[in-house]
């Protein structure tokens, strides 16, 4: 099972730089950052951009796989985000990972003073988003006309250092969700059930909830007459699924019950000193360095 960890863009970067080292240090397989203009509980507290964060990761280390978790519709267009994509991808020489979901009714659905837009409505617009940013990225120049975005001519020259394109870890959990992962992700991404509430779920029943999550993939998969085995599964643990960071034994069995359970990446959030994602930064050592 591969390994990530999310950083919260929220140092400025001459203390946030030392975080990034040393995810690559430890050995982290990838480092992801959330993309908002604001996030949660945190709406009011110092938050930097995705994409510059990212560019400044990309010159700061050398090996670990760097990417959105996720990146959605709520304030961005295909076509100067893909600029935005190919040049992180040359920054990082071929290092980057689009994580990219349909987006929340939190603060980004309505900062640049639209309505929330209805769950048909964000589920529309997440495939066609998906869509144009795939043909933008794997090819140029594109036209496009759909119900919700377009591009006339849209020069994307160079391209992608990684070829076709950049490979999408495709965030979904309901049926429309699904069949974007599996027409476009080269992995899926899940952070649990959203209807769970309460605190997060121990390693079996989380990894349970992901399982069955899972065979609407599979599903998915089929319909689109896709191998299942050709998409990886990332999950995210964090508010519903508990990583275990409490201790190197409890991690250890937190991850023997997801890669049991099919789950290919895991990811964790590096501690905090208050929450969300309060933790004990030795113990958090020590775990990854056991």
């Amino acid at each position: 099972m591969r390994l990530g960890v999310l950083i919260l863009p929220e140092l400025p970067w001459a203390e946030a730089g030392a975080l990034w080292r040393r995810a690559e240090d430890l050995g982290f397989d990838h480092a992801w950052t959330y993309d908002h203009v604001a996030w949660g509980v945190l709406r009011d507290e110092p938050w930097y951009g995705a994409v510059p964060t990212l560019a400044a990761a990309a010159l700061s280390t050398t090996r670990i796989r760097l990417g959105t978790l996720v990146a959605s519709p709520n304030f961005r267009h295909p076509v100067p985000f893909a600029r935005e994509l190919i040049s992180l991808d040359d920054l990082s020489r071929g290092r980057l990972t689009l994580g990219i979901g349909a987006g929340g009714t939190g603060w980004d659905a309505g900062v640049l003073g639209q309505r929330p837009w209805p769950r048909a409505e964000r589920a529309g617009r997440f495939a066609e988003f998906v869509e144009l940013t795939d043909r933008l990225l794997a090819g140029s120049p594109t036209t496009y006309a759909g119900r919700y975005y377009a591009a006339e001519r849209a020069p994307t020259t160079p391209g992608c250092v990684q070829r076709p394109r950049i490979p999408f870890a495709v965030a979904a959990t309901g049926p429309r969700g699904m069949a974007v992962a599996a027409a476009h992700g080269q992995l899926w991404v899940t952070a649990g059930d959203p209807a769970h509430a309460g605190a997060a779920l121990p390693a079996p029943a989380g990894a349970a909830s992901v399982r069955a999550q899972m065979d609407l993939l599979d599903d998915a998969c089929g319909a689109a007459g896709r191998d299942p085995a050709s998409i990886g599964r990332l999950v995210l643990t964090g508010p519903r699924l508990d990583a275990g960071l409490t201790s190197v034994e409890a991690f250890r069995d937190a991850v023997g019950h997801y890669e049991a359970a099919g789950v290919t990446d895991l990811v964790v959030h590096w501690p905090r000193p208050q929450e969300p994602f309060a933790g004990d930064l030795a113990t958090f050592e020590r775990i990854f360095t056991a």
